[in-house]
């Protein structure tokens, strides 16, 4: 067990410098997570014993998170999920937890990516053909709305189709344009998105998950420990991933304008090569161009009797 000072160095951010902390900068920073409140865990008699390889200590009944873990798990999810992200295809993040919603809801859109804060369905990642045609449905009331639709029907229709379409835009406005099961998927809380997690693994979907001291880190892909109550934590956490979609998309769009430099070049090189200046005429044989050599040829058609009489 670490002395009190010891835990005291963590808060206070002395003492404990995680390796290659250049390499980390980019993506958190120490500071960060303290002033987040990322290192506070739940209370003792509430761990998970599975949990124990990422607990640095324990204060005051609760539970201290080895950040050092933390920022090389957050390195590696953050690689994760940009190398999923550059290879397009999309990152679902989950987070229906009150603290959780507004922050999911709000990196997601910044990335333009997909997310479910209000209520996992069952069967979203199982029975994604089933999620679909209520999502086709979701669509069919927006249009009827604007269509001209409710012009002809009654109003108890019309207050029947409104509290349907709500119901419907409450669970799926965050995967309202999802066609296709995600490439990977963030959780925050994996022991509340318990089914989330079943139904990820069941598909075969790599998990990137925020993993408090009463969650278990088993079969989570990437899992980062940390505090998944506080709402500056769980803001955190998001932002991180939401970056690593927003840098896998910065690194796409150059590959885009360098490709196009590159044809650019090339046609400037063509181009240079066809206009280049002869200096030595010792060995040049003009190239006559072909409407000249047709214009001489008519030309040369032309009874020259008939033309003087």
């Amino acid at each position: 067990m670490r002395s009190i000072a010891a835990i005291q160095d963590i808060e206070s951010g002395e003492g404990f410098t995680p390796p290659m902390k250049e390499h980390f900068v980019a993506v958190v920073t120490m500071k960060s997570l303290l002033e987040s409140g990322v290192h506070f865990g739940h209370q003792v008699k509430r761990w998970d014993p599975r949990m124990k390889k990422f607990i640095f200590a324990e204060r005051n009944g609760i539970h201290i998170i080895d950040l050092q873990k933390t920022i090389v798990s957050i390195k590696d999810a953050y690689e994760a999920v940009r190398k999923t992200a550059a290879a397009g295809k999309t990152v679902l993040f989950v987070g229906t937890k009150k603290q959780a919603q507004q922050a999911i809801a709000k990196e997601a859109e910044r990335c333009g990516m997909f997310y479910v804060n209000n209520r996992w369905l069952g069967g979203m990642l199982t029975n994604f053909a089933t999620i679909k045609k209520s999502l086709l449905r979701l669509k069919k009331l927006e249009k009827m709305e604007v269509d001209g639709t409710f012009e002809s029907i009654t109003k108890k229709e019309i207050a029947a189709i409104q509290k349907e379409k709500a119901k419907l835009e409450k669970n799926l406005c965050g995967i309202k344009e999802m066609k296709e099961l995600p490439g990977i998927i963030f959780i925050i809380d994996t022991h509340k998105e318990a089914i989330a997690v079943a139904e990820a693994r069941r598909m075969g979907i790599p998990i990137v998950a925020v993993v408090d001291t009463n969650c278990n880190p088993e079969g989570i892909d990437y899992p980062i420990p940390g505090n998944d109550d506080a709402i500056r934590a769980i803001t955190l956490f998001t932002s991180i991933i939401a970056n690593a979609v927003v840098e896998a998309d910065n690194e796409n769009g150059l590959k885009i304008i360098e490709g196009l430099q590159d044809e650019d070049d090339e046609i400037s090189e063509t181009t240079k090569a066809e206009d280049e200046e002869i200096v030595d005429y010792s060995n040049y044989t003009p190239t006559e161009n072909k409407d000249e050599v047709e214009e001489e040829a008519d030309d040369s058609l032309v009874d020259e009797d008939k033309l003087y009489k």
